[in-house]
């Protein structure tokens, strides 16, 4: 799977990105900020690997301007209900202060959201982690109640609270995106053996927004045939 929106392309994690993600799962700015912080052998990312390549997780690399860039992903998810836990980290130092992770955030929420219909996302903070927790309160996460005393905490996001927070940040997304504010979605063929991508069609298939349905070699394609998104 493949999407676009804002400049931002999330892939499908691939068997050949696992040893980059590992290396930077490992750096310390990444691995000291996460609940799990013991070093990742080659041995453990690829039975990792081969425990989330099915329809119940969605693990995709972030790519900006061409470059590998970090991770996002949605584990656990729950095709009846339409929850799923999400994370992410920023493999690049050189992102980590810039827009480029609201980018990511604000693209993968509205395509969550808007086009697929979903109920409520959750996240897991570490409660030291105070510039997640600002980041995350600032794109709609709420802590769930009873976490306040532990050390890795539970947050909720709804589309209304993503609404009703991120409005700011939404608006200032789409002014430096240049244009690119249409979400264009591919379904690869490797898709289809995983099921997941039977699990993403049934959904855009119902989807009010209007989606035109393209077959391709590479796959098929949805793409937004205008921008119907409405920003508050």
């Amino acid at each position: 799977m493949i999407f676009h929106k804002y400049g931002i392309t999330l892939e499908r994690l691939k068997e050949g990105d696992i040893e980059m993600v590992r290396q930077w799962r490992n750096s310390d700015p990444v691995r000291l900020n996460m609940n799990y912080r013991e070093i990742i052998t080659r041995k453990q990312q690829r039975e990792w690997f081969q425990s989330i390549n099915n329809e119940k997780f969605h693990y995709v690399v972030i790519q900006y301007q061409g470059e590998k860039i970090g991770l996002l992903n949605d584990k656990n998810i729950d095709w009846d209900s339409l929850t799923s836990e999400t994370g992410i980290f920023i493999g690049r130092p050189e992102f980590y202060h810039t827009f480029v992770p609201y980018l990511v955030s604000v693209a993968g929420i509205e395509y969550l959201f808007h086009l697929l219909g979903w109920k409520k996302q959750f996240a897991h903070i570490m409660r030291s982690n105070r510039n997640a927790i600002k980041y995350n309160l600032e794109l709609g996460y709420r802590l769930c109640e009873g976490q306040k005393d532990e050390e890795c905490q539970l947050y909720e996001l709804t589309r209304e609270s993503f609404e009703e927070a991120a409005g700011k940040i939404r608006k200032m997304v789409r002014s430096i995106s240049s244009g690119n504010t249409k979400s264009k979605i591919l379904l690869e063929h490797e898709d289809y053996k995983t099921g997941i991508a039977q699990k993403f069609e049934s959904l855009l298939n119902a989807n009010p927004h209007h989606l035109v349905r393209e077959e391709t070699e590479e796959g098929i394609w949805y793409l937004e045939a205008e921008d119907t998104m409405v920003v508050k």
